[in-house]
C-alpha cells in the first residue's frame, strides 16, 4: 500500500476518513492533533508550548511538528517498526501544513526508503466546516473549538496551508473529493476508496 497524505481544512473529516481507511486497508494512522492533544493532556513540556499556538489558533513551529513526527513514525508502535510501512502504508492525518513541511516529509520519508504515496483533499464549504466544529465542540468539550477560534484557523488554513495543494500537484499526487460532489459521508468514503484502489 502507498502511503496517504489527508488533506483539508479543520473540520473537513481527515479524522473521520482516516479510521475508516485503517479499517479497510489495515494501515497505520498517525494523526499530529492526537499526538499534540495527547501531549497536552500529560502536561509535557511539549505540550504546554503547543498549547499556546492552538489557544491563538496558529499552527505549530515546523521544527517542532517535523521532531514530534519523525518520532512516532519510528516509534516501536508506530509504522516503521518492522519494516511494516513499506506493506501496509501509513495514513497522515494533519500534517503536512505548510510547504517546508511537505519538503522535509518528503525527505525523511526518502531517507527511510519511502514515499508519500498519494494525498486526498476533503473540499469542503467553511459555513459546513463551522456548523460541524461548533457541533464537535459541544460533543467532545473540546475549547479550542470555539467561533473565534475557528475563524483564525481557518484565516490560517487560507494563506498557509492551502497553497501547499498546488505543491501536491506539481509531485503528481493530489487527488481532490468534493463534499459539493459528494455530499454525505457514504459517498465522500466511496469516492476515497475508489481513488485508493486505482492507486495501488
Amino acid at each position: 500500500m502507498k502511503n496517504i497524505i489527508i488533506f483539508g481544512a479543520p473540520g473537513s473529516g481527515k479524522g473521520t476518513y482516516s479510521n475508516e481507511i485503517v479499517k479497510r486497508y489495515g494501515m497505520s494512522h498517525i494523526s499530529t492533533g492526537d499526538v499534540l492533544r495527547g501531549e497536552i493532556k500529560s502536561g509535557s513540556e511539549l505540550g504546554h508550548i503547543a498549547q499556546s499556538y492552538i489557544d491563538k489558533g496558529n499552527l505549530i513551529p515546523d521544527d517542532l511538528m517535523i521532531s514530534i513526527l519523525a518520532k512516532v513514525y519510528d516509534s516501536p508502535k508506530g509504522c516503521c517498526a518492522a519494516g511494516s510501512a513499506a506493506t501496509a502504508g501509513v495514513i497522515f492525518d494533519g500534517f503536512p501544513r505548510t510547504i517546508k513541511q511537505a519538503e522535509a516529509l518528503k525527505q525523511m520519508l526518502a531517507d527511510r526508503g519511502h514515499e508519500m504515496g498519494l494525498m486526498i483533499e476533503l473540499v469542503v464549504g467553511e459555513d459546513v466546516l463551522m456548523e460541524r466544529l461548533l457541533k464537535r465542540a459541544v460533543e467532545q468539550g473540546r475549547a479550542d473549538d470555539n467561533e473565534a477560534t475557528i475563524k483564525a484557523r481557518f484565516e490560517v488554513y487560507r494563506k498557509q496551508t492551502a497553497p501547499l495543494a498546488e505543491w501536491f500537484e506539481r509531485e503528481g499526487i493530489r487527488h481532490i473529493v468534493s463534499w459539493s460532489e459528494h455530499p454525505c459521508m457514504e459517498q465522500m468514503l466511496e469516492a476515497i476508496f475508489n481513488i485508493i484502489d486505482k492507486e495501488n
